[in-house]
């Protein structure tokens, strides 16, 4: 799909959808606690369509409601037959439904077939596939797909290096409660993508499990450990609302940063997700921004270079790397290296598209760096089949002084189907078309 995209302003207030991050935590949890959970969820996705079909294939039922979802619980098969039998689970383009599923699937000790889409069949999975298989789980060759999972996972203690995705830790964190034995899970500090490790917690703690945090040396190396009691098992609240997502929010503070203001909505200030970070990086950018109840602005006020560590807030480089381009000096995005394994290579495809555009941006040494410009002219922009790169050429566009082109904007279904609605509700003036002659 292309998407034409003719320079107007974006003015006005939308509503957060909810967190995809949060929404897969709550579903895995809700799917394997003791009896039934209703989730109040304004929103779905590919990704988190992908989670629930998952969940629905090793037994847990999904029902439909008003406000979200009833989630009926997985219940363990009766007869051996049923371990036995093979599951197949689709995970799509879903690098989340995956890496959590891995732990989980193997601590419920079904024997299932993990199914890939895109550029997820190429993203890493080791070391988290090493400390698998040293746990009594069977898996298929790494990178061969589908990938293939017997035996069960047993507890004890994991060790991971801190500069790998966050999710490692947070699958075997989720597939604790499902062990009979206590599960410490030792990451070299620093720990990267800390937040969401942070968001697990606060989610499994919802559900009546406590994780101790620790943090130790041995060797002479620095870790964090992550501790499960073996006696811990998953509790239902009854009723649970996933918050606003402030990774999808941040594009439009962004856009209000580069005008005269947007309103996001349906925000929680204290929430556990770290991209709300989007609000002290724009306000050190030089953008006006504001909080009052569950609402936050941002508006133009001076934009200014700055340099920031994105480890911990790697999502959040997409909607900054724009406001950078329309800033005066020169940014640099530091310790970025993990954009390399997302849905593209998102440090070359920001630098990409921002070049496409008429901007000046560059990767070096993993880090981006973005020259401030008068303008963008706008022009034909790559999707690249990642959907924030498509809602970054989006908001970039908006402010440009030509039209632009998107192509493969129907990837912001993974996280935000609704995008180009809320674009247009906000002024923005988008033809969506099937780029077919």
């Amino acid at each position: 799909m292309l998407a034409t995209i003719t320079p107007h302003e974006l003015f006005g207030t939308v509503s957060a959808v909810a967190s995809k991050s949060e929404a897969h935590r709550v579903f895995i949890c809700a799917a394997c606690a003791d009896t039934v959970t209703d989730i109040d969820c304004n929103a779905s996705s590919k990704d988190i369509d992908a989670t629930i079909a998952c969940l629905e294939a090793l037994g847990a039922h999904f029902t439909r409601t008003v406000r979200g979802y009833r989630v009926s619980p997985i219940k363990q098969p009766k007869h051996t037959f049923f371990q036995l039998k093979k599951i197949e689970l689709p995970c799509g383009e879903s690098g989340s439904t995956l890496r959590f599923l891995l732990p989980v699937a193997g601590a419920l000790g079904r024997k299932v077939e993990f199914h890939a889409e895109g550029m997820l069949v190429q993203r890493p999975l080791a070391p988290l596939y090493g400390q698998l298989t040293e746990h009594g789980v069977r898996l298929s060759p790494e990178g061969a797909y589908p990938l293939a999972l017997s035996g069960r996972l047993s507890g004890g203690r994991f060790v991971l290096p801190g500069n790998i995705s966050s999710q490692f830790v947070s699958g075997l964190l989720m597939a604790a409660p499902l062990m009979e034995q206590d599960l410490e899970v030792f990451v070299a500090t620093p720990v990267e993508s800390a937040p969401y490790v942070d968001l697990t917690i606060k989610t499994l703690a919802d559900f009546g499990v406590g994780v101790e945090t620790t943090y130790l040396v041995e060797a002479g190396k620095e870790y964090a450990r992550f501790y499960v009691s073996g006696n811990v098992s998953y509790k239902t609240p009854g009723q649970l609302e996933i918050e606003g997502d402030w990774s999808n929010a941040a594009f439009w503070l962004t856009a209000g940063a580069l005008g005269n203001g947007i309103e996001v909505t349906n925000l929680a200030m204290q929430s556990a997700q770290g991209d709300r970070a989007i609000l002290a990086a724009l306000s050190l950018i030089g953008a006006r921004v504001s909080r009052h109840g569950n609402n936050a602005a941002a508006s133009f006020d001076h934009l200014r270079s700055i340099q920031l560590n994105v480890s911990d807030t790697p999502d959040l480089v997409p909607p900054l790397a724009v406001a950078a381009a329309f800033a005066r000096g020169s940014t640099v995005f530091t310790h970025a290296k993990r954009l390399c394994l997302k849905e593209s290579d998102r440090l070359a495809t920001i630098a990409n598209a921002l070049n496409a555009l008429g901007g000046q941006a560059s990767v070096q040494d993993g880090a981006l760096h973005v020259e401030g410009m008068e303008g963008l002219d706008g022009g034909e922009v790559s999707g690249s089949s990642d959907h924030r790169i498509v809602m970054m050429a989006a908001i970039a566009a908006a402010y440009a002084d030509g039209p632009t082109t998107i192509t493969n904007a129907e990837a912001v279904a993974k996280s935000y189907p609704t995008f180009f609605e809320d674009f247009r509700s906000l002024g923005g003036i988008v033809e969506l078309s099937d780029g077919l002659a």
